[in-house]
């Protein structure tokens, strides 16, 4: 348990309605489909599956949404952070880009539906994403981000200064990109009421039902946990970063990289520094992304320095909000800190792995869990449906471990960006920004 943060320092489970899932499996239960790992990807597929008349069980080793489900920043931004939609088609090819690309820009339209239907209590706000551009410089990039999604059916645009600050309260920002199906949510709130919804639809879950084995007898898997035991004639591994010894070596397909999220205590400047309620990037390399959540808290990610302490951290933190929006006290109250890991692999798009008859897994999310969460899960689903593995939107791969240079090298890129915007900064004349 020492390789994962601890969840009792994070919001989300405290502002969510209450877990009402608390039994583990402690008998033989027979299912169609077995699904290992009760956070996003897991759920999803429950849910779309059992709607579809599968009987499906769900094992979870803690609590639903222990993971990155329930401890990320909340944001749930459809997009590709890492890659450019061309740079997705290169990857995966044309076919497979392009449904992967639907899926992903789809996903947060297609989660507020959810939310909705199922009537998920997660404080649902769809009022947009912003990424800032701090400096001139930066528009041309942002102009062509939002030429390649509005060519595939979105409704971007880029920004003036002025309406940048309208949006976000954001000083000294020379525009931005405004996507208005960006979305925040209490994670925590939306991975139970997606277990709540699955139930509905007749899915099992058990949570305290770590897999200790799973084997192939028969044409058929039969999957151990402490006290039970599941006879599934499919088997989906769905624990991302929190994987642990259910399957040999998948905790080999990647690497684990942490970011830090923070929360404010409850503040009446929240409402100006986010004046309509959006989600904001300040388009910086090591991002500073930040909302509000429903009680007036500012709740901002970021990605922490090594052997940096936890208040150095939260003091640029503090800064770095301070320099966007000057009214800010100037000392900030911060109410929680936590930290989630991310499991990181060199393509940073999830990654279908096959292990064996009829079972597959997916790693490698890297950092990307509200949208993708859904995203995978439409893959999943279709696997399980036996759609041909050339349909599928990502490709079936062999387990094969992450490089061992993944251990460090994000590390150092997110260095070289921090010094790229410098330079930059100081090359074109701007106020440098907190360092």
């Amino acid at each position: 348990m020492t390789r994962f943060s601890p969840i009792s320092n994070c919001l989300w489970p405290k502002t969510a309605p209450p877990a009402t899932l608390v039994a583990d499996l402690a008998d033989i239960v027979e299912t169609d489909i077995c699904i290992v790992g009760g956070g996003f990807c897991g759920l999803h597929t429950a849910l779309q599956l059992s709607r579809e008349g599968k009987s499906i069980v769900v094992l979870e080793a803690e609590e639903i949404g222990f993971g990155g489900s329930g401890r990320n920043a909340g944001h749930c931004t459809p997009t590709f952070h890492h890659h450019s939609l061309d740079e997705i088609r290169k990857l995966l090819g044309s076919s497979r880009g392009e449904k992967l690309i639907h899926l992903q820009t789809t996903a947060s339209d297609r989660i507020g539906d959810i939310i909705r239907e199922h009537d998920i209590a997660c404080e649902w706000v769809q009022n947009g994403y912003v990424m800032a551009a701090p400096t001139a410089g930066k528009l041309p990039s942002l102009r062509a981000k939002a030429e390649s999604y509005n060519a595939v059916g979105q409704n971007t645009e880029v920004k003036d200064a002025d309406e940048i600050a309208a949006l976000t309260g954001m000083r000294g920002q020379h525009g931005g990109w405004f996507h208005p199906g960006g979305a925040h949510l209490n994670p925590m709130g939306l991975a139970r009421g997606l277990a709540t919804a699955a139930r509905k639809h007749g899915a099992e879950i058990y949570v305290k039902s770590p897999v200790l084995k799973a084997e192939r007898t028969h044409g058929r898997w039969t999957v151990s946990t402490p006290r039970g035991s599941v006879r599934a004639t499919k088997l989906i591994y769905t624990t991302g970063a929190y994987t642990r010894d259910g399957w040999p070596k998948l905790s080999d397909t990647f690497k684990i990289m942490r970011v830090m999220v923070a929360a404010t205590k409850p503040m009446p400047e929240a409402d100006s520094v986010l004046p309509s309620n959006v989600t904001a990037h300040d388009g910086r390399g090591n991002i500073l992304v930040y909302k509000r959540d429903a009680f007036g808290r500012i709740v901002a990610s970021m990605f922490p320095r090594m052997f940096a302490t936890r208040e150095k951290m939260l003091d640029l933190m503090s800064r770095r909000l301070r320099f966007h929006h000057a009214d800010l006290p100037e000392q900030l109250e911060w109410d929680c800190l936590w930290t989630g890991e991310l499991d990181m692999q060199s393509r940073t798009i999830p990654r279908l792995y096959h292990l064996d008859d009829n079972a597959v897994a997916v790693t490698g999310l890297s950092g990307r869990g509200v949208p993708t969460g859904y995203t995978v899960g439409q893959v999943l689903s279709d696997w399980a449906n036996e759609r041909p593995a050339d349909d599928l939107a990502l490709p079936l791969e062999t387990l094969s471990s992450a490089p061992a240079y993944m251990a460090f090298a994000p590390q150092l890129a997110l260095r070289g960006f921090e010094a790229r915007d410098r330079l930059t900064e100081w090359r074109s004349g701007e106020e440098m920004r907190p360092w």
